[in-house]
């Protein structure tokens, strides 16, 4: 008689994933008012003038990007799949970013006329192709903390070291849904106890479980000292800093070898039904880096309890986690429509 094999593991609540800096002790409130939180585009291309797709500079206060999608789609008669843009931005917040519209033929729509309380479109030119998903270099940003109560020479401290090392390049928690609940979702649907017939939301679930066995692997770095360090077998990123990176699950073997591909297949035995999943699921193997380094970072005290931070990110890259390795933050409660 064999032993039953332990039940895989359930995921309804996200790890609390270790840090790489000494905790300051510090808290502040993040995003009391929406120009706390200051989010500006950095294109791949701007419109060139001439083409078939109309590009839209749009500033949003409070909205969503797919609901300002949805409203130009509507004012200029299009479907909402012609409409493209790059990347999701905070809702919670002022943000700078493009839309795309495809609109081959007939007289162009001035959509800068457009009035609506929470965007305006700031200017419009044509261009050859539709902005799509990750057609950025990055974001700028420019965070307000207020409420700040804590250790300010730790905070300094912690702002200091991240200027010169970076951050542990974590994907944020909005990548896991409410209470990480995208994950359990992701895990149920690889192991066909539910169907997800959705494409978008099948997309959101891989998306999920993919991004946490990543933040998995980093994190066991972490707690093992290793991070920041180059281990035997490490497959390093392709930009100038030339930095360590882990797996984005898929089919195949993970290209590391040595010390680092024994951590990264130690991770994918302890999350077998999410790494077997995901490689059924036709994803391939990818790499991302362990480290986010932000540029051109900057701090201010605007009074004694109130820090202004600015620094720019690469796209795919969080906001939230250079704020983690500085203190805690917590927002304002707030009680979207029951339609969100």
């Amino acid at each position: 008689m064999t032993d039953a094999l332990p039940p895989a593991p359930k995921y309804t609540t996200l790890p609390q994933w270790p840090k790489a800096y000494p905790a300051s002790g510090a808290s502040a409130t993040l995003k009391l008012l929406n120009e706390d939180f200051i989010v500006t585009e950095l294109p791949l291309q701007l419109p060139s003038g001439a083409g078939e797709h109309l590009w839209l500079d749009v500033e949003k206060n409070g909205a969503n990007t797919a609901f300002v999608a949805q409203q130009l789609a509507g004012a200029a008669g299009v479907e909402e799949r012609d409409v493209g843009y790059a990347g999701l931005k905070d809702r919670y917040a002022i943000t700078r970013q493009w839309f795309s519209i495809c609109f081959p033929k007939g007289e162009t729509p001035d959509l800068t006329q457009l009035q609506h309380p929470e965007f305006k479109v700031l200017s419009q030119s044509r261009h050859v192709k539709k902005l799509r998903p990750g057609d950025l270099q990055g974001n700028r940003f420019r965070i307000v903390l207020r409420e700040v109560t804590g250790d300010r020479d730790a905070i300094e401290a912690n702002l200091k070291a991240i200027a010169s090392q970076g951050v542990p390049n974590y994907f944020g928690a909005q990548r896991f849904g409410h209470d990480g609940g995208n994950v359990e979702q992701g895990r149920a649907m690889l192991t066909r106890e539910i169907r997800v017939r959705n494409p978008k939301k099948k997309g959101i679930y891989l998306s999920a479980v993919r991004s946490f066995v990543f933040n998995e692997v980093l994190a066991l770095r972490i707690q093992q000292g290793l991070w920041g360090t180059t281990l035997p077998g490490d497959v390093m990123d392709k930009d100038e800093a030339g930095r360590p990176t882990g797996p984005l699950w898929g089919r195949g073997r993970v290209s590391t070898t040595d010390q680092a591909q024994a951590l990264e297949n130690g991770v994918a035995a302890s999350h077998a039904s999410l790494c077997d999943g995901m490689e059924h699921a036709g994803l391939d193997q990818e790499r991302r880096a362990l480290v986010a380094s932000p540029a051109d970072l900057s701090w201010e005290w605007l009074q004694a309890n109130q820090l202004v931070l600015t620094f720019s990110l690469p796209a795919g890259n969080y906001a939230t986690s250079v704020l983690n390795e500085i203190l805690r933050t917590a927002e304002p409660e707030r009680h979207p429509p029951a339609s969100e």
